[in-house]
């Protein structure tokens, strides 16, 4: 019974850490995805720029490629709020 309240006690006292580093893990992951999708554009435009006649499915692919990285982003954000408000 004294192990239950030892690390019931600890766990209080970790709360706003737990906070602070979901915050962080969100702004990480936001960051991240963006970084990400200007590569994808980077990329597009160049291959674009290299072979103009392909354009259509570069840029289908740019935008499927940019929406996947954005769920990604989007789930790791909510995880991390969902931290912050449970």
């Amino acid at each position: 019974m004294d192990l239950l309240a030892i690390l019931l006690q600890a766990a209080n006292e970790l709360a706003p850490l737990a906070k602070m580093g979901a915050g962080l893990g969100a702004s990480i992951a936001a960051i991240g995805a963006g970084m990400g999708i200007g590569q994808i554009g980077k990329a597009a435009v160049e291959s674009i720029a290299r072979q103009p006649e392909s354009s259509g499915d570069i840029r289908s692919n740019m935008i499927v490629s940019a929406a996947l990285i954005e769920g990604v982003a989007f789930f790791a954000i909510v995880v991390c709020l969902l931290i912050v408000f449970i």
